[in-house]
């Protein structure tokens, strides 16, 4: 991002850190010094292509690329006319030759590829499709509010459930404070001794320590009766009993129709390791020795001298 630069006072990222770049309907990003600049006069066009521009149109750049930025805007506006779903089609394969015709549509908006006739078949399909594109921003508006409407409520239940917890510990904080101030004036007019008396005040917060805290229920759907989804789902870890613990046996040694190999004993006394490398410090570190390719290739080598055909 530091090599960002604005088209039209050259500025850029790294000479000055807050730098904000914003873009248009266009694609092209312009600091937000040079819009200001651009729109001094009440209005102003793109730099580089020319384009009219409305003040109110430029956003934050969030991309390092604003070709990303660019298709998104004309992503939001060419998905508010073309809003079908699956059920409003015959077919699967209808549905997706929609969906195809939509990619293609904004392929061509963002490259700029024949935009004159993209947007001449954008205004013939909302003309032709006019009642569905309305019912379905209805119905979207409709999801929309009550998804809105379902938020609100599960943010007061958690602001009821938040104060309701910060009263129980505020209850609490008090009856300590009235505890203590007990054991005080029991300590200054009682006349017994003391140390009984620290024992019976100590006695008696651990009996209530011990004493079941009601818990506040979890709440687990809407009062519209709609159940949470998010951890909802999640199922307690079954206990496995343990078994018994794994016990290492050496496996058996398969019969090699040969004779024996040399134990390690005899391949370092008699002179078998003369002709096979030594291990180096390296090797050496990391547990390796030579003695056990020897005994491979020796054990290789037996294997099978006495099978019969």
């Amino acid at each position: 991002m530091d090599d960002q630069a604005c088209p039209r006072c050259k500025t850029t990222k790294y000479r000055n850190p807050s730098l904000k770049l914003m873009v248009n309907i266009c694609g092209h990003a312009l600091c937000e010094s040079c819009v200001d600049l651009l729109f001094l006069k009440g209005s102003g066009s793109c730099p580089e292509c020319n384009v009219p521009l409305r003040r109110s149109n430029f956003r934050v750049q969030l991309f390092e690329d604003s070709m990303v930025e660019k298709e998104i805007d004309i992503r939001k506006r060419v998905l508010k006319d073309f809003n079908k779903k699956e059920e409003d089609f015959a077919t699967l394969r209808e549905y997706n030759d929609y969906l195809e015709e939509i990619e293609t549509i904004i392929f061509n908006l963002v490259n700029n590829i024949d935009i004159v006739g993209t947007n001449k078949r954008i205004e013939q399909y909302k003309k032709d499709n006019k009642e569905v594109i309305m019912k379905n921003k209805a119905k979207i508006g409709r999801e929309e509010f009550e998804l809105e409407e379902i938020l609100e409520i599960e943010k007061q239940m958690e602001e009821l459930r938040r104060a309701e917890i910060l009263k129980m510990e505020e209850e609490a904080k008090k009856q300590k404070i009235r505890e203590k101030e007990a054991l005080i004036d029991e300590l200054m007019f009682a006349e017994g001794d003391a140390k009984d008396i620290l024992n019976t005040f100590a006695q008696t917060v651990a009996n209530k320590q011990e004493d079941i805290v009601p818990v506040l229920p979890k709440v687990t759907q809407f009062s519209t009766g709609v159940k949470f989804t998010r951890g909802s789902g999640q199922q307690p870890v079954p206990v496995i009993e343990e078994g018994p613990l794994y016990r290492y046996e050496p496996p058996e040694s398969p019969d090699r129709c040969g004779p024996d190999p040399p134990s390690i004993e005899e391949i370092c006394n008699n002179g078998y390791l003369q002709h096979v490398r030594a291990e180096n410090e390296t090797e050496k570190a990391a547990g390796y020795s030579s003695t056990l390719p020897c005994l491979r290739a020796l054990q290789d080598a037996l294997s099978g001298l006495y099978h019969a055909s």
